[in-house]
C-alpha cells in the first residue's frame, strides 16, 4: 500500500518550475477532456513521477498535474470516428494516440495524442520509467556501490600508510649511507697526498660526466612524472575534484538565490511600500509586512554569505567553508519566522488580489523582465527550500571529504544543526496550519465552538453525511447521531477532529449552525458500530 503524499501550493509551484527547466520530457500534446470529449493542445512537462501540463510553454503556473506512481502507459489505435474521408478526419487519423491508466480506483484514464510517432514512443517510454519505486531500487544499488568504494578507500589508506612507513625507513637508510660516504671521503682526503696544482681533467672524462649528469636528471624527471600521474589517477584526487565541483555549484546556486531575493525585494517589496504610502493606497502597510515579513533581512544575510563564498573561491585550491557556516548558523533562525508565516502570507496576498487596483499594480510588477514571467507567489516560495538545499549540499560535500580532513567535524556539526532546524520548522508549520484551519472552521459556525480553541485539537477531515432517524428493533432502540426526535433523513455538514465530532446544519443563507442536541460529540465517550444491514 502506497503512503499518502501531501502537496501544498508552494511545493507544486516549485516542482512545476523544476519540470519546466529540468523535466525528463517536455513538449506539446493534445489532451482529451473527460467532460466534453474534446481535444485541447497543452504543453506537458514530466519531472520524476509527476506530469504537469500548462496552457502554453511560457506559462508560469501549471494548469494541472498527475501523479504517475503505479500507472501504466500504452499505445492505442486512432478512434473509429476518424476513418471518414474528409481532410480533417484524415489529419486526425495520422495522429498517434496513447493512454495513461492510473492505478487508483475511480480515476479516469488520461488520453493523449501527438503528431510524430517517434515523439509518442518517447513519451510512452518516459512515463513507463516515471516511478518512485524504481528510483528507490536504483538508490539501493548505488548505496551498495558506495559501501564497496568506501571499503576500497580504506584498503588504499592502509596500503598508503604501509608505503609511507617504507619511505620513512628508506629515508633513514639514505641518511645513514650519506654519513658513511662523508666519512669515507674524509678518510680518502687524508690518505691522498697534497697536490698544489692539479692537472686538467681528460676531455673524455668530462664528456662521460656530462652524459651521466644528463641521465640522472632524466631519470629524476621521469620518476616525478610517474608520481604525479599516479596521484592524478588516485581515488583521493578524484574525490577532491568532486568536492571542488560541489563547492563551485554551491556558489552558483547561492548567487542565483541572492538574485531571486533581490528581485523579490526590489521589484515587489519596496515598490509596494511606496504604493502603501500613496494618497490612495491599493494595499496597507500591515498587509505588506504580512506578505513579505523579514524577506529583506534574509536577502542581506545571504548577500554577506555569498561574498564570503566568493572570497573562498579566490583562494582556490584551498577551500575552507566550515567557518562560513559557523557564522551563518546562528542567524538562520530568521527562517523559522518566515516559514511559520508563509501560508498566512499567501492568504493575505490572495485577499489583496480581490482589489482590482492592487491586482493591476501587481501584474505590472510581474511584467518586469527581471521576473522572467514568474509570479510573486513563486518568489515567496524560494526561501522555503533553502535550508533543505543546504542540507543536501553538506551531505554531498561530506561524502567527498576525507575523515582526517581539517573541517570534517565542523561540516558534520553544521549539517546536524541544519537538520535540527529543519525538523523544528516543519513541526511549527504543521501546528500553525492546524490552528489556522481550526479557527477558520470556528468562524464559519454562527454560534462559535470553544473546543476548537484548544491547540491540541487536530483537524482530520470534513464532509456531508446523511443523518438517519432512530430505528427500533424489537425492544432495543439504537440512537443515531443528533436529535432523538428525528423522523426523517437529513443532510448534515460534519467535521472530524482528534477529540470531537461536530455536526452542523446549513441554513438557506449558507451559514452553519451546531445541532442543539448532539452537535458536539466527544470521541472518548462514543462507540462506533458499523451496521452491514441497512434495510
Amino acid at each position: 500500500m502506497q503512503k499518502s503524499v501531501r502537496y501544498n501550493e508552494g511545493h507544486a509551484l516549485y516542482l512545476a518550475l523544476l519540470a519546466r527547466k529540468e523535466g525528463t520530457k517536455r513538449g506539446y500534446l493534445s489532451k482529451k477532456t473527460a467532460e466534453t470529449n474534446r481535444w485541447h493542445e497543452k504543453w506537458f512537462a514530466l519531472y520524476q513521477n509527476v506530469l504537469f501540463y500548462f496552457e502554453g510553454e511560457q506559462s508560469a503556473r501549471p494548469a494541472g498535474m498527475y501523479m504517475l506512481e503505479g500507472c501504466n502507459c500504452e499505445r492505442v489505435p486512432a478512434p473509429k470516428g476518424c476513418a471518414a474521408g474528409s481532410a480533417k478526419d484524415a489529419a486526425l487519423e495520422k495522429q498517434h494516440y496513447f493512454t495513461v491508466l492510473f492505478g487508483h480506483e475511480g480515476q479516469k484514464p488520461l488520453e493523449l495524442r501527438c503528431e510524430d510517432e517517434a515523439d509518442g514512443d518517447e513519451w510512452v517510454e518516459a512515463i513507463h520509467q516515471a516511478s518512485y519505486s524504481d528510483i528507490l531500487i536504483e538508490r539501493e544499488v548505488l548505496m551498495q556501490k558506495y559501501i564497496h568504494l568506501v571499503q576500497i578507500v580504506e584498503t588504499e589508506k592502509i596500503a598508503a600508510n604501509q608505503l609511507r612507513h617504507q619511505l620513512e625507513d628508506q629515508d633513514t637508510e639514505i641518511e645513514r649511507l650519506k654519513s658513511e660516504i662523508i666519512a669515507l671521503n674524509k678518510t680518502k682526503e687524508r690518505m691522498r697526498p697534497y697536490q698544489g696544482n692539479q692537472e686538467d681533467e681528460d676531455p673524455d672524462i668530462k664528456k662521460i660526466k656530462k652524459v651521466q649528469s644528463f641521465m640522472r636528471g632524466w631519470l629524476c624527471r621521469r620518476k616525478w612524472k610517474t608520481i604525479v600521474q599516479d596521484y592524478i589517477c588516485s581515488p583521493h584526487a578524484e574525490s577532491m575534484r568532486k568536492r571542488n565541483q560541489i563547492v563551485f555549484n554551491m556558489v552558483e546556486a547561492e548567487s542565483e538565490y541572492v538574485h531571486q531575493l533581490y528581485v523579490l525585494v526590489n521589484c515587489f517589496l519596496r515598490p509596494l511600500r511606496m504604493a502603501a504610502s500613496s494618497k490612495k493606497p491599493p494595499i496597507s502597510h500591515d498587509d505588506v509586512s504580512s506578505i513579505f515579513l523579514n524577506s529583506e533581512t534574509i536577502m542581506f544575510l545571504h548577500e554577506i554569505f555569498h561574498q564570503g563564498l566568493k572570497a573562498r573561491i579566490a583562494n582556490w585550491p584551498t577551500l575552507i567553508l566550515a567557518d562560513l557556516f559557523d557564522i551563518l548558523l546562528p542567524m538562520l533562525n530568521i527562517y523559522q519566522e518566515f516559514v511559520r508565516n508563509h501560508q498566512y502570507s499567501l492568504q493575505v496576498l490572495a485577499n489583496c488580489k480581490q482589489n482590482r487596483d492592487f491586482d493591476k499594480l501587481l501584474k505590472q510588477y510581474e511584467a518586469n523582465p527581471a521576473c522572467e514571467g514568474r509570479m510573486l507567489e513563486t518568489f515567496l516560495t524560494y526561501p522555503m527550500f533553502q535550508i533543505p538545499r543546504y542540507i543536501i549540499t553538506l551531505h554531498e560535500l561530506l561524502a567527498h571529504t576525507p575523515h582526517e580532513h581539517v573541517e570534517r567535524k565542523s561540516l558534520e556539526f553544521a549539517k546536524s544543526k541544519l537538520e535540527e532546524l529543519s525538523r523544528v520548522m516543519h513541526d511549527e508549520v504543521s501546528d500553525t496550519e492546524n490552528i489556522r484551519k481550526n479557527l477558520a472552521i470556528e468562524r464559519t459556525i454562527v454560534e462559535g465552538c470553544d473546543i476548537l480553541l484548544d491547540t491540541s485539537q487536530t483537524f482530520i477531515r470534513q464532509g456531508s453525511l446523511i443523518q438517519v432517524p432512530s430505528v427500533e428493533r424489537g425492544k432495543l432502540s439504537k440512537v443515531r447521531l443528533g436529535s432523538l426526535s428525528l423522523k426523517k433523513e437529513g443532510e448534515r455538514q460534519c467535521f472530524l477532529f482528534t477529540k470531537h465530532f461536530l455536526i452542523c446544519t446549513r441554513s438557506s443563507g449558507g451559514k452553519l449552525h451546531l445541532l442543539k442536541t448532539g452537535g458536539v460529540l466527544s470521541l472518548i465517550e462514543c462507540t462506533l458500530i458499523e451496521e452491514t444491514d441497512v434495510s
